[in-house]
């Protein structure tokens, strides 16, 4: 049966459960990360708040009507102009931001992550051929 346009279908509300569920992990990540001990601390303290930020901002993204209609190469480029923004301004001049030019690149890694993560989920969903 299809839907009206601009009815949700039944079968994108997994996809936006997963997307949310991603969405926390990454918020779980940036608030698990200054209880890591282990090899590479300093990097994990310094950076995984980057990565588990950026990772969240791509699933947030994704998760929108814009990100679940333009897909996944839009949900990243929104979610690396974001958070990168938010480095270069210093915490959009809102939040204290210590600039560290690693940052960006850390931020660049976790929506990289993402976006692996979120081609190879939908990859596995489909069917194969052969």
């Amino acid at each position: 049966m299809a839907t009206a346009p601009g009815n949700s279908d039944r079968s994108t509300a997994p996809r936006s459960a997963l997307r949310i569920a991603l969405v926390l992990l990454g918020v779980a990540g940036l608030l698990a990360k200054r209880h890591y001990v282990g090899p590479l601390q300093d990097l994990v303290f310094s950076y995984g708040g980057n990565v588990a930020v950026s990772f969240a901002v791509y699933f947030l993204a994704r998760a929108s009507s814009p990100g679940a209609r333009l897909g996944p190469a839009w949900a990243a480029g929104a979610a690396l102009l974001a958070v990168e923004a938010f480095e270069i301004t210093d915490g959009f001049g809102v939040m204290s931001n210590t600039y560290d030019p690693l940052d960006l690149v850390a931020n660049a890694a976790g929506v990289a992550a993402a976006w692996a993560l979120d081609r190879l989920v939908a990859r596995r969903g489909q069917p194969t051929v052969g």
